[in-house]
């Protein structure tokens, strides 16, 4: 029995905008998955410390609306490679202060100029026009939650 149902699924925002993010992140993700063994909460984990420095997990879930048990799971795998230190805060038991090791910086730092070279590259398909209203279209769509 044939279905026979219009929802544009392929023009549904939400799909349209999986879809982008999906295919537009494959190649990012090859690498710090090839060289690093790194999941996509783990390159945002490092990514957070690299930029900001020291931060508690709570911190990092608030900047980049990921769910703590995610960021729980990143950080524990992060500290067995050797790419984080987690130190206990003096006040708050509960509380670790998460900050990369050499290690980690070095990632982060060859991570980060795949990133920049590949956000170049994507971001030449589009006119410059394209570009900015993709992206201020983006910041809008991503501060409703």
């Amino acid at each position: 029995m044939e279905k026979n149902d219009d929802f544009p699924l392929q023009q549904f925002l939400p799909y349209l905008l999986n879809q982008a993010a999906e295919e537009s992140g494959l190649e990012f993700q090859r690498v710090y998955k090839n060289r690093y063994g790194m999941l996509r909460t783990e390159w945002r984990v490092l990514f957070h410390l690299g930029m900001y420095g020291q931060m508690t997990a709570k911190e990092i879930g608030q900047r980049s609306k990921m769910h703590k048990t995610k960021i729980s799971r990143a950080v524990q795998r992060l500290a067995d490679r050797r790419f984080l230190t987690r130190d206990t805060d003096d006040k708050d038991r509960r509380v670790e202060h998460l900050a990369l090791t050499t290690a980690g910086e070095a990632a982060y730092r060859d991570l980060r100029q795949v990133a920049e070279k590949y956000d170049a590259k994507l971001s030449a398909t589009l006119s410059d026009e394209e570009n900015r209203i993709l992206r201020q279209a983006l910041w809008k769509l991503a501060r409703m939650g």
